[in-house]
């Protein structure tokens, strides 16, 4: 994720030496078009700010679903109106006023649903802490509704899926009220090699809400923004590799990316099923562990899933605890800091609350092999996303749209104007030329992305120092939203922990000049756990989170 050798966002950014990170209206409440057209401070620094106008407080700002139960219970709410309520401000702010367009559909059976379980609850049945509970899914997940699923391509425009994903099912089966779905970087930023995050064909460019001129990073960008925007209460995006820990710094919100196979993979368009993950996106840790928990579980369509047997737990809340990083051994992971030094000064800051907290701090704690995998990594990309993406597109039926990576390309190319008006696609060209899963330069490169990252890499480091997470820098300030020479990162961390599969959870670690910055806690495979009550405490002992104002840009 960083411009020295972090591909991010799932995704590549520089195919020579991955130096850089890689990787429209109607109304509110009842329809379900397309998009078509495109701090508070607590670091040192000012932050002035020229704010958006006309932007109204609104009611339902910060809340948790603690909250949105609450009240629910009390009467005060029910699901139909917190729907319309979070319906009304996507049209509000998102289409209109500031105009994030963070959702690219809106889901026409919303509120309907929400009656439904308006009755079951009046019944007296409920069905979790998500009952009723508003949620906005990534447009790269799949639904068996009247919402098409697209990965932000007018190339998908069209398509239906026989069923829903996993991920979708276990949402319905909670309660949840799947509002819509969110605008992305396309195709999960795997297109170029100069994309800009946030930016799709079909759903054109996600603004971030504390500075409107800034980026909102990616692929999970709608997901993150709106999160952030308190369009609903919680969502869900994805992640090949920093796709959902880096939209979370950026938007000052809690992201977790599961250790691979905690989740499902089944009926999410794919990267890489290597590294490719679901997962909750909140603006507290203790909401993101309620969806993780809904999220979790053994899927037969997805054998990944059968090494989550006994670990994908249905509560994750048990472990929150505000005491919890009292004795925990915390390794820093200096590689990731020296960037920028208003991170480096904030991310000193955090170490320095960890210790008060009573945590020990292993300072550094390097993961000796980062960098050492990149081109490898990409490598293996490439080659598993022409076999998985092939592989999902068949599962579309002979009605769907396209039916091959060769005929997105084709697609792309006569339809130029309007799907690469910016940046091209160089790394679907790059993806097509690739041979077969069984070809040995693949092979060779999984086996060196895994004996590196993992064995070599976060778990050589963990022994060694006897540690239950490594810290390090989530990325930089969100940089300005640039179409002409895309997207710019100072710095990331996520690559070993994507690459290895292992588990990483974003929590807000204050501001740069209002803009945020998130820290990282990453640890061994299905150590969620653990990282969920160290992310917690340090969430209680700081509570960086501040909404965002809609400001127009930072004035330095």
């Amino acid at each position: 994720m960083s411009k020295e050798k972090e591909p991010e966002n799932c995704e590549t950014k520089n195919l020579a030496a991955m130096n850089r990170r890689r990787f429209l209206q109607s109304s509110a409440m009842t329809t379900a078009l397309a998009f078509v057209t495109p701090l508070l401070s607590r670091a040192a620094e000012p932050a002035a700010v020229f704010s958006h106008t006309g932007t109204r407080a609104f009611e339902l700002d910060e809340a948790t679903i603690g909250d949105l139960q609450a009240g629910m219970q009390r009467g005060r709410w029910t699901a139909r109106s917190l729907a319309e309520k979070y319906l009304a401000r996507i049209d509000e702010i998102d289409r209109r006023g500031p105009k994030l367009n963070s959702v690219i559909e809106l889901n026409p059976d919303a509120l309907k649903i929400a009656e439904s379980l308006d009755r079951e609850r009046k019944a007296g049945a409920s069905r979790g802490p998500l009952h009723g509970i508003p949620v906005l899914i990534k447009d790269n997940i799949d639904t068996a509704d009247r919402m098409m699923t697209t990965a932000g391509s007018l190339a998908l425009v069209g398509a239906k899926p026989a069923r829903d994903a996993f991920v979708a099912e276990r949402l319905r089966v909670a309660g949840a009220v799947i509002l819509g779905k969110t605008n992305l970087s396309e195709w999960a930023n795997f297109r170029s090699t100069h994309s800009t995050s946030g930016w799709s064909g079909r759903g054109g460019q996600t603004r971030l809400p504390y500075a409107l001129d800034r980026n909102p990073c990616g692929s999970s960008s709608g997901s993150g923004v709106a999160v952030a925007a308190n369009l609903c209460a919680v969502a869900v995006g994805t992640e090949t590799d920093g796709s959902i820990v880096c939209p979370s710094s950026a938007n000052s919100i809690v992201g977790i990316k599961p250790t691979l196979g905690l989740v499902s993979r089944e009926g999410i368009i794919p990267i890489a099923h290597s590294q490719d993950t679901a997962g909750p996106m909140a603006r507290t840790v203790r909401d993101a562990a309620i969806l993780l928990g809904a999220l979790a579980g053994v899927d037969a369509r997805d054998e990944a899933t059968n090494a989550g047997r006994g670990k994908a737990l249905p509560d994750y809340t048990k472990f929150l605890d505000a005491a919890g990083l009292r004795g925990a051994r915390i390794g820093i992971a200096r590689k990731f800091f020296g960037f920028s030094d208003h991170v480096d000064r904030l991310m000193n800051e955090a170490i320095d609350v960890m210790k008060r907290a009573g945590a020990v701090i292993v300072d550094p704690a390097n993961v000796e092999t980062a960098g050492k995998f990149d081109d490898t990594e990409l490598e293996v990309l490439l080659y598993e996303f022409k076999a998985d993406l092939n592989k999902y597109l068949a599962g579309l039926g002979a009605g769907a749209p396209v039916h091959s990576l060769k005929e997105i390309i084709a697609f792309n190319e006569r339809n130029r104007e309007r799907e690469m008006p910016f940046f091209g696609q160089e790394l679907f060209i790059r993806a097509e030329a690739k041979g077969p899963l069984t070809s040995r330069a693949y092979r060779q490169a999984l086996a060196k992305n895994l004996l590196l990252s993992r064995a070599q890499g976060i778990d050589a480091v963990m022994m060694k120092h006897r540690l239950d997470a490594l810290v390090a820098p989530t990325g930089g300030p969100p940089w300005t939203t640039d179409l002409i020479n895309g997207d710019h990162f100072s710095g990331a961390s996520s690559t070993p922990a994507a690459v290895a599969g292992y588990p990483n959870i974003n929590v807000p670690a204050g501001y740069v000049y209002g803009l945020p910055v998130g820290t990282s806690f990453f640890g061994r495979a299905w150590s969620e756990p653990t990282l969920i009550r160290l992310a917690f405490a340090f969430e209680q002992a700081t509570r960086h989170r501040a909404a965002p104002k809609f400001d127009e840009r930072v004035n330095f």
